[in-house]
């Protein structure tokens, strides 16, 4: 595609909007009675492909199709290496730092709730992650004050649970922390293979590879030749093959891609899908499909969904012009991170106030029907905060 590197890709941003419409809802339809089976998540040793464990393969590929972009677009603007490398290392500590608060939200015996801390916690990130603008003298004070006082607080909430309730730990990272994590590995590959796509194919077939070993057995984990799954990185490799996903699908749109004719790249992507059906197919007679045990078999089951759908948002979008369809989503994909803290905020004052929903809304199409709606009411508060200049950016 030409000039591609630096223009705003539609069909990013809209998958983005819909992975975070999509996440609103699968996150509120627990509880939920009388709905379909297969919308919920899969237990831990059931051999099934919910529609809720699609949603978050969906966002870590669309947070992989951002990175080469966003690297990109920062040599563009003047930044050597060091400062890209100082933006990635900040944001992973911001993305892993409101992952494991979350996390920690609990277990404070005799002291702060769940509901109380979760408010704190979430006053913190807006207060240190939030954009201000850029000014000087007293403003510019208030506003560095305004950050101290989240640092601040969020230490408060740190001592007050260690002191209180079970130590502030790494359980696990958490959705944040493991998205985090993910950006990381993405991020620092596409540095070291300057983003090209040949060898960031290589990369990708590799952490297949290592996908593929550390769930087969195949090295015991009391044997040292373990060392080349790289352990020390965090998270699962599962995790970082849908990120790096992403990075390939951008640098294959941006070598293939072509708004007039898009039928090769579309082709391309249908491939890879099938591809990975293939892989899918053969993987289950080895492994179940399990978002929770994160098995081969469920990476290339949602990679084959993945790869093609986002070709035809491309084609949707970027060719056909279309992405006027997804407006009223669109803040969802322009203001991820500040969409996804505002359920949290809801939930716990929700909690608070001992507020129920009626039995109605908690059962069947109707309570679905509601939780549409709340995805979307989400969404609009979204877009009220991005109005008056309120959004976190990490």
């Amino acid at each position: 595609m030409k000039n591609l590197t630096l223009q705003r890709v539609a069909a990013i941003d809209v998958s983005r909007a819909l992975t975070m419409f999509l996440m609103l809802f699968v996150n509120d339809i627990p509880g939920l009675k009388n709905i379909p089976y297969w919308l919920r998540h899969a237990e831990v040793h059931e051999d099934m492909l919910g529609f809720s464990d699609i949603i978050f393969p969906a966002f870590l590929f669309c947070m992989g199709m951002s990175v080469p972009l966003a690297i990109q677009n920062r040599y563009s603007k003047g930044d050597d290496s060091l400062q890209v490398i100082s933006h990635i290392f900040w944001r992973t500590v911001a993305l892993v730092t409101m992952g494991l608060f979350a996390m920690n939200s609990g277990g404070v015996e005799n002291g702060i709730s769940h509901q109380y801390f979760t408010l704190l916690m979430t006053i913190g990130f807006f207060l240190i992650w939030a954009i201000y603008p850029k000014t000087k003298g007293f403003k510019n004070a208030l506003f560095i004050a305004m950050k101290l006082i989240g640092i601040a607080l969020l230490a408060f909430l740190v001592i007050y649970k260690d002191i209180y309730g079970k130590p502030f730990h790494q359980g696990w990272w958490g959705i944040l922390g493991l998205i985090g994590w993910t950006y990381a590995v993405c991020a620092v590959i596409c540095l070291f293979t300057r983003n090209n796509l040949q060898r960031i194919g290589l990369v990708w077939i590799s952490v297949l590879a290592l996908v593929l070993i550390s769930h087969s057995g195949a090295i015991p984990k009391d044997y040292g030749m373990r060392i080349i799954l790289l352990p020390f990185i965090p998270s699962d490799w599962t995790l970082h093959a849908f990120g790096l996903s992403g990075v390939l699908t951008t640098l294959i749109m941006q070598k293939y891609a072509d708004h007039v004719q898009p039928k090769k790249f579309i082709v391309i992507l249908c491939t890879i899908g099938l591809i990975m059906l293939a892989a899918a197919m053969i993987s289950h007679n080895y492994w179940i499909v399990s978002k929770i045990q994160a098995t081969p078999t469920w990476l290339f089951y949602c990679l084959a969904i993945l790869f093609p759908i986002f070709g035809i948002l491309y084609w949707l979008t970027d060719s056909k012009g279309k992405a006027s369809w997804f407006n009223i989503i669109k803040p969802a994909g322009t203001a991820t991170l500040t969409c996804y803290l505002i359920p949290p905020i809801w939930y716990s004052v929700q909690q608070i106030l001992k507020w129920q929903y009626a039995d109605v809304l908690k059962t069947g199409e109707i309570g679905l029907i509601r939780s549409i709606v709340f995805s979307f009411i989400i969404i609009l508060i979204t877009s009220l905060l991005i109005k008056i200049k309120i959004r976190l950016k990490v």
